[in-house]
């Protein structure tokens, strides 16, 4: 956060809602940093394989692509300034938290509650302003959040994002651009499914449930402050509201979420590997490279995994797209479509390593 931002600090504490959004926008701006111009070439490019990803999808896979928007090629600044509240259900829930150590008796009594009525929002501020400018610097697009980005319905591929990551692995940069843009439209038919998100949020929702922020956890980190200044570095780094969070999170809750966010992208790695079998000659090598920076987060993946203390385990999408291949294999490609008739058709967690136990349940 910059110093000008300091200077503004008390202004920005009396922004009104359960969710300071305008300081959460201050600290995306000072991570995310300056805009980035694409070079409009490069830029035309993208545009030109969301159209070829689209036909490839249309004709390989079972997906409706056809109403598909076109992902918008974008900087990091422009990610997160377009995502700024795409993951709000993840700190909003928090927000009834902070509320509710007011009325706790004893040290989380009065005093707390006066103290939190400007602090509570500014804290979720800085972790969800944290958040997304950490993100921005890691994301290849919508789909490569972990979490599905809500109640947004443009897709975007972040460009600096993308290029880095063909370079870093020795990767044709051509075909990891139609490899990604094969992703972001695999991913918004998957979130399309009119029942997904409710599904999503009742997962989330109870997991919330048994989260409950913990006072004197919250007075220690207060307290250790010795100057103003430090307030930022204090509650906008990773794992902070985890470290403030009690309550037992109850592993089937986890279970839920993770079964959720694994076969989400687990499925968008089985379309597109099968609509990528002819057009991307080196689809092994890409995958197995994405794979491998799945599995190893880094540090805004951490934060994102650490705000509520859930921690994601996106290695188990690579169990989910084996699970497809093995479902098709075995009963038929038009057997795996059956995922989507109903939210009680999704395999949980132990289903993903079991195909043959969620065709049991399902198919038999």
């Amino acid at each position: 956060m910059s110093d000008n931002l300091f200077e503004q600090l008390f202004e920005l504490f009396q922004t009104p809602g359960p969710i300071n959004w305008r300081l959460a926008r201050e600290v995306t701006k000072s991570l995310a940093g300056s805009p980035e111009p694409i070079e409009p070439l490069l830029a035309e490019e993208y545009l030109e394989l969301a159209l070829a990803a689209q036909l490839r999808l249309a004709e390989a896979s079972p997906l409706d692509v056809a109403a598909t928007p076109t992902p918008d090629p974008i900087d990091r600044a422009g990610w997160a300034e377009q995502n700024q509240q795409s993951f709000r259900y993840l700190v909003e829930p928090l927000s009834d938290k902070f509320d509710g150590i007011g009325g706790m008796g004893g040290m989380g009594g009065a005093a707390m509650a006066g103290m939190l009525q400007p602090l509570g929002p500014a804290i979720l501020g800085m972790q969800a302003g944290s958040m997304i400018g950490f993100m921005s610097h890691r994301v290849l697009g919508q789909f490569d959040a972990g979490l599905p980005p809500l109640d947004h319905e443009h897709l975007y591929l972040v460009v600096p994002n993308v290029e880095a990551f063909a370079m870093d692995e020795g990767l044709d940069a051509r075909q990891v651009r139609l490899w990604a843009t094969m992703h972001e439209v695999a991913y918004s038919v998957i979130s399309g499914v009119p029942w997904l998100r409710d599904r999503f949020v009742a997962a989330i929702t109870d997991f919330f449930d048994d989260v409950e922020f913990d006072p004197t956890a919250l007075t220690e980190k207060l307290g250790a402050l010795e100057d103003p200044s430090q307030l930022e570095e204090a509650f906008s780094g990773p794992g902070t509201m985890a470290s403030l969070l009690g309550g037992e999170r109850a592993p089937e809750k986890v279970a839920a979420v993770q079964a959720l966010t694994a076969f989400i992208e687990g499925y968008g790695d089985y379309v597109v590997s099968q609509a990528g079998d002819v057009v991307l000659p080196d689809q092994d090598r890409i995958a197995a490279a994405y794979a491998r920076r799945r599995s190893e987060p880094d540090q805004a993946e951490q934060f994102l995994q650490q705000l509520v203390g859930l921690e994601l385990q996106r290695e188990n999408a690579a169990d989910a797209a084996l699970f497809c291949v093995e479902v098709a294999r075995r009963w038929g490609p038009e057997s795996l479509e059956r995922v989507w008739e109903g939210p009680d058709q999704l395999p949980t967690l132990n289903e993903i390593r079991d195909p043959v136990g969620w065709a049991a349940r399902v198919l038999l």
